[in-house]
């Protein structure tokens, strides 16, 4: 064989290795554009007396005080990792690289999780504030604030999965009667403290949210108090606006949020049933849960639109704001009841 014919196989095999190499990059990445598409639906609702129920059938326990708000924390945690597509936030493959709706989906609902996982450990487990904190709530609060976006060593979902057993193990031990170690104490002074914490969520989200169009705003933050003072002074008005790149991650946090909490409050209902008929309040965490229940609506255009405030299109932040703001004012009305005698 001459060695023409040597150079033209050579050349030829080598153009059929590229072009297989491009066609194997070409399939990977359409598998990947369908995949991103199917993993950026959002996860279906749950009932969580059905969940604590069957949760309590499974280990043979019986649904004690608590047991519903612990079991709804633990499912909540598992949908972030087990969803479609599992957790994404910390991918660095296609096609979650590619993803922010969901990641930041994943954020809002975390952040529920992370405030309750503390709520837990520090007031709803204690009796008192000298009493002793929780062998499973120690551990289970901290695994829950490991950084959101790690991808190996370790890895996210090995850290959050620990903390998920942690509270199983803690719910398992609220449900045993030979366990009086483990406690949930369904006050109304427990409850004001976590939903003050809600609080200040859903004020922060609906300030970022409103702020899509841009906003000039009044400096208010020593109102009320003449001796009161900061560190660094501020302007007397000055103007907030979330950057355009920004406003579908707002959007998408405020939603996975809303997500988390509507489910959280339904278990509330459950565990602090006592508590809200004698206020007299059931009927305010029922309307609370209906206006977050509003921000879960279909969202029918293809991006997050961005119009003025009145103008010819829609603005689906302003639209978010208004229900995260109603549901925040009438956590505020909550917490004023619950501090009645």
């Amino acid at each position: 064989m001459s060695k023409h014919s040597e150079r033209l196989d050579r050349f030829l095999e080598a153009g059929w290795m590229m072009r297989a190499f491009i066609g194997g990059i070409s399939v990977y990445l359409v598998a990947a554009l369908i995949a991103g598409v199917i993993f950026s639906s959002e996860p279906e609702p749950f009932v969580v007396t059905e969940v604590a129920s069957k949760h309590a059938m499974e280990h043979d326990r019986h649904l004690a005080t608590g047991y519903t708000t612990t079991v709804t924390l633990m499912k909540v945690a598992q949908t972030l990792l087990d969803k479609s597509g599992g957790y994404l936030s910390n991918d660095v493959m296609p096609p979650g690289v590619w993803l922010d709706n969901i990641p930041n989906w994943e954020f809002g609902a975390l952040v529920q999780v992370r405030d309750l996982s503390r709520a837990l450990r520090k007031d709803f487990s204690r009796s008192q504030s000298q009493s002793t904190e929780d062998v499973d709530l120690v551990i289970a609060e901290p695994q829950f604030h490991f950084d959101n976006l790690s991808w190996a060593l370790p890895d996210t979902e090995g850290e959050y999965r620990r903390g998920i057993e942690k509270l199983n193990s803690f719910a398992l031990r609220l449900a045993d009667k030979q366990q009086a170690q483990a406690q949930f104490f369904a006050r109304a002074d427990n409850l004001r403290q976590w939903l003050k914490d809600v609080e200040t969520r859903l004020g922060s989200l609906s300030q970022r949210l409103s702020a899509s169009v841009g906003q000039k705003r009044i400096n208010v933050d020593l109102a009320g108090s003449n001796a009161s003072s900061q560190s660094t002074e501020n302007d007397d008005e000055f103007e907030v606006k979330t950057q355009w790149s920004e406003i579908d991650d707002v959007f998408y946090e405020a939603r996975g949020s809303a997500w988390a909490l509507i489910h959280i409050l339904k278990a509330i209902e459950v565990d602090f049933a006592d508590v809200l008929h004698k206020k007299n309040a059931l009927v305010s965490v029922k309307q609370i849960v209906r206006e977050l229940e509003a921000t879960q609506e279909t969202v029918w255009a293809p991006v997050i639109l961005n119009g003025s405030g009145f103008g010819m299109t829609a603005n689906h932040s302003l639209v978010m704001a208004s229900y995260m703001s109603r549901a925040n004012a009438g956590i505020i009305d909550l917490r004023a009841l619950l501090s009645q005698g």
